[in-house]
């Protein structure tokens, strides 16, 4: 077996984005009027400053440059980055399916590609027939498709409608059965691109439970996803790709932190100051600041899953009012409440009137309780059963990292707390 499963040494595409704009057919006279029109094009770009020869330049962009990495035979590697950064180009230098502009790639062995699930998907024929076709097209022979049929109809949970035109189908069955074939090729090298989104959460645990076995059977896997906490789970390694370019090769965790790390929307606090527009301060109670804090009392827009932190609401009260709560609820990506908490909840200001003045109500989140992801701060105040005060909603957006987090990413819930238990033998 060779000691390289892939090579890549500085690759690069580069898309002509003026060129195909427009793929109608083109007459003499649109060849004529381009002609005409483009010693004036070029001289409009002159006065803006441009150099000779941007009439071509400003009509190209590079996709990938300068990319090179090498994958070991067996080794399951994550491929990270923001939308348009390159990641599924390069996938589809590595599967062959366009040619690079510059530098090679080398593949050492079979490879399958699951870049769009549902590829080649017909309407009309049922969910049999789509099996047979959609496996041809992904690269299975007939017998590879129907030695593990039952399986991967088992595996989509579409049984009791194979037989059906799949145009009766709803989009997340569609996918279901998709992903079923796509996932039972058997390549040596098995390239995947945000297949692990498909369907409900009961299903993506189940795609993420097959990818974990395709991991264990010793194949090498690149996957790309924006699902950090799969990253960190099923690969070793990642690669981070930013404006076409490989920007960070090394462990997994370190890698996805440095990505949540740099992402502007994580901003950790927010304060009112920077808030544009007229009445901010209400009449009796302002909201002015909302933070997350790290163990040092610092902002911070990335907190590790193994150290606990802060959430901080700073507010101002201008006149005297019995029986008001501040709270924050953390707000997971799908919009969902993963908890809220009121700073009367330990006791201490229940019933009690705050009188005018500048306040701070902190509240620590315990370490190893919320799962790694992105998530945002509503901050509100009011009078219970009552009267709303204030409110600033989802103004604040953190991460927590996958530092420290060693459970199974199937594991359900939307906070995965790390317990205490005891272990006794009661009996022989």
């Amino acid at each position: 077996m060779t000691e390289r499963a892939i090579v890549v040494d500085g690759l690069g595409k580069q898309y002509h984005i003026g060129a195909v704009q427009d793929r109608r057919y083109r007459t003499i006279r649109d060849g004529v009027a381009d002609a005409f029109v483009a010693p004036f094009r070029r001289a409009a770009k002159l006065m803006r400053g441009q150099a000779t020869g941007a009439a071509e330049l400003d009509e190209t962009i590079w996709a990938l440059r300068d990319v090179s990495f090498e994958v070991k035979p067996g080794e399951v590697i994550g491929i990270i980055g923001h939308n348009g950064a390159g990641k599924s180009t390069l996938l589809k230098i590595l599967s062959q399916i366009t040619e690079p502009s510059e530098g090679q790639a080398l593949i050492y062995g079979r490879v399958g590609s699951l870049l769009e699930v549902g590829t080649g998907f017909h309407p009309e024929l049922t969910g049999r027939e789509n099996v047979y076709l959609n496996g041809a097209i992904l690269g299975m022979t007939r017998v590879e498709i129907e030695a593990n049929f039952d399986e991967m109809v088992a595996f989509s949970e579409v049984e009791k409608f194979i037989d059906t035109p799949v145009k009766h189908y709803s989009t997340g069955m569609q996918l279901r059965l998709a992903f079923a074939v796509a996932a039972h090729l058997e390549p040596e090298i098995l390239i995947v691109d945000e297949v692990l989104a498909v369907g409900d959460a009961a299903f993506q645990r189940k795609c993420l439970g097959k990818m974990g076995n395709v991991a264990e059977q010793g194949r090498t896997v690149l996957l790309v996803s924006h699902n950090m906490s799969a990253v960190t789970q099923l690969c070793d390694r990642a690669l981070l790709v930013s404006h076409g370019r490989l920007a960070m090769d090394g462990d997994a965790p370190d890698v996805v932190s440095a990505y949540l790390s740099s992402t502007d929307a994580a901003s950790g606090s927010w304060s009112m100051t920077e808030e544009s527009g007229e009445g901010t301060r209400r009449d009796d109670a302002t909201i002015e600041s909302v933070r997350v804090l790290n163990q040092g009392g610092q902002p911070e827009a990335l907190v590790p899953f193994d150290q606990d932190f802060s959430i901080e609401i700073g507010y101002t009260v201008h006149e005297s009012i019995r029986d008001l709560a501040m709270l924050y609820a953390v707000i997971n990506e799908r919009g969902e409440v993963v908890w809220a908490s009121w700073d009367t909840d330990s006791g201490d200001w229940a019933g009690a009137v705050r009188k005018p003045g500048t306040y701070v109500s902190s509240c620590r989140v315990p370490a190893r309780f919320l799962r790694p992801g992105r998530y945002y701060l509503n901050a509100v105040g009011h009078v219970p059963d009552v009267r709303m005060v204030d409110k600033r909603m989802r103004v604040v957006a953190f991460d927590v990292s996958p530092s420290g987090y060693r459970f199974d990413a199937s594991r359900d819930g939307a906070i995965t707390p790390a317990l205490d238990w005891t272990v006794e033998r009661v009996g022989s």
